[in-house]
Order: structure tokens, then C-alpha cells, then sequence
């Protein structure tokens, strides 16, 4: 359903279709276990791109490394930005998120004693540019940005039907509302790039349904490019554009869901060995 937005929700200047984040041969290792290992993948501006594979593939240690966390050993991630391309393989998670990167965790992390509406608010800092005094003293710059963002966050509260829980404590929330309410928060950063670490585990058929829908909306509907791990296979060949999987840290196939279901080194490092039970297969791509 198409909503009337007051504003856009993605921060990108570039057209769809743009080449938007490259990650080239990233190395990433602690002591001698090596996370990933010469890692290259190319994302693509409004595009919904998934990343999959067995647990301790490297999945959430990519996230980490685009997102600022982690700090690859080798290799470059470049974001572009229309008139600039940034190199943020060294850049802090503030610098990143300042970018455009916005990130959710597999874990939900969010300020359980807060409101739904003030853990949005707190999403959308990165944006506030109001020096110390204003802000002490809560007039000019300070109250006019304060406005313009609670406005915003209403209108995530609108995108992720939470109306009746905008006031209520996050910690006396469902699971799955809580993972909505971080995704609201992601999403009041006004990110170009969403970085989604299984934002459907843990949850139930109707969450995970509800959960993709929004995911859909924000990507059709706003043109934000969605970077998402997810173990759900339905769910994963039911929205992405393209896939690229690892395995024990290095990539070892990508392209479109019917691509990927049809490559064997997928099917027998990720998909099990029996094409009968290939879950990928059963979904007649």
C-alpha cells in the first residue's frame, strides 16, 4: 500500500540501478581462525541483496566490516554517494552511520526503559546539528529539529503499523514488536543502505510475513537499498534481487535466487547434499 510520506526515508542522491557499495577482496581474521577470506561482492543502488550460509560462514562478520565494527586486514570496501566515493574500510560506525549505513542487529538492541517513539527519536541523532546551548536549553535550532524529526519518527510509526505501542516501555514488548521498533530505528537515520542481521529470527509465520512486507515497502516504496542475512529460504528467495553465499568465510557463489539455487557448490556446502531435500529446488524456481 502507498503511503503519503511527508519524507523520504532514503538519504541516496544515485539512480537505481548505481553501483552503490563495493567490497573487494576483504580480508578479515582473528589470531589464526580466519573470518573471511578475499570476500568481493558489488551492491546495486534500490536493489534487495541477501547474504546466506551455514552458521560461521562470515555472514555477520561482512556486516561488521561495512557497518565500522570490524576493520578488515586486507582489501577495501567503497561507497558511492553520486559526487563522491568514500572509502569507509578504516571509518568508525559513527562515520559510516553519518554516511547513510545504517545498521540491526541479530541481537535487538535497544533501550528497553525507553518508548517505542523515543527509541525511534534516538535513531535520527546522527542527523541533529544543534550546538550544546541550544540544546540545554531547548530552543531555536534544538526545538525546530526536534519537531522536524518527531514528525519523521511518526511517519516510521505509520510505515510499521505500531500506532497503538508508540507510547509504551520497549522492554514490556512481544519479540516481534521489538524487532519492529528496531528497524524503526534504523530507519530514522535515513539510510541509503539498511544493513539487516536476521531481522525475522526467532519470530512466528504471520511476524516473519508482516516483517517482510515492511522490508518490501521500505525497499519499493522509499528505494532503499537492503543488505539482509536471513535463514529463512522462503523467505530469502521471496524478496531478494540477487544472493551471494559463503562458506567458512569465503564466497563460493552469488546472482539471482533461481542462479543460486541451481549452483552446485551452493547446493552441496549450504543446501545438503540430497538434491531431494534441496529446500531451494522445492520452490520450483
Amino acid at each position: 500500500m502507498q503511503r503519503d510520506f511527508r519524507h523520504t526515508l532514503n538519504s541516496s542522491p544515485l539512480n537505481p540501478g548505481d553501483l552503490q557499495l563495493n567490497v573487494e577482496h576483504v580480508r578479515l581474521g582473528f589470531g589464526g581462525v580466519t573470518a573471511l577470506f578475499d570476500v568481493s561482492l558489488s551492491i546495486y543502488q534500490s536493489e534487495i541483496f541477501a547474504i546466506i550460509g551455514p552458521n560461521g560462514a562470515g555472514k555477520t562478520s561482512l556486516l561488521n566490516c561495512i557497518s565500522g565494527l570490524y576493520h578488515p586486514q586486507q582489501g577495501s570496501i567503497t561507497y558511492h554517494t553520486g559526487n563522491a566515493e568514500h572509502q569507509i574500510t578504516k571509518l568508525k560506525p559513527y562515520e559510516i552511520a553519518e554516511l547513510g549505513i545504517a545498521r540491526s542487529f541479530q541481537n535487538i538492541e535497544l533501550f528497553r526503559h525507553m518508548t517505542v517513539l523515543d527509541n525511534i527519536m534516538a535513531g535520527a541523532h546522527v542527523h541533529m546539528k544543534a550546538g550544546l546551548l541550544s540544546s540545554m536549553l531547548y530552543w531555536g535550532k534544538t526545538q525546530r529539529e526536534e519537531i522536524k524529526f518527531r514528525r519523521f519518527a511518526e511517519d516510521i510509526i505509520d510505515l510499521l503499523e505500531i500506532q497503538a505501542i508508540r507510547d509504551k516501555q520497549v522492554g514490556e514488548l512481544a519479540y516481534g514488536l521489538q524487532k519492529r521498533v528496531e528497524l524503526g530505528r534504523a530507519l530514522a537515520m535515513k539510510p541509503a543502505i539498511l544493513l539487516l542481521d536476521e531481522p525475522m529470527a526467532g519470530m512466528n509465520a504471520e511476524e516473519k510475513e508482516d516483517m517482510a512486507r515492511f522490508v518490501l515497502d521500505v525497499n519499493e516504496e522509499h528505494g532503499v537499498t537492503i543488505v539482509l542475512i536471513e535463514h529463512d529460504m522462503g523467505v530469502i528467495m521471496d524478496i531478494s534481487d540477487r544472493i551471494a553465499v559463503l562458506n567458512f568465510g569465503q564466497k563460493i557463489g552469488d546472482g539471482t535466487p533461481e542462479e543460486v539455487s541451481k549452483n552446485q557448490d551452493v547446493v552441496h556446502a549450504y543446501l545438503g547434499e540430497d538434491e531431494d531435500a534441496n529446500p531451494v529446488k522445492q520452490m520450483n524456481l
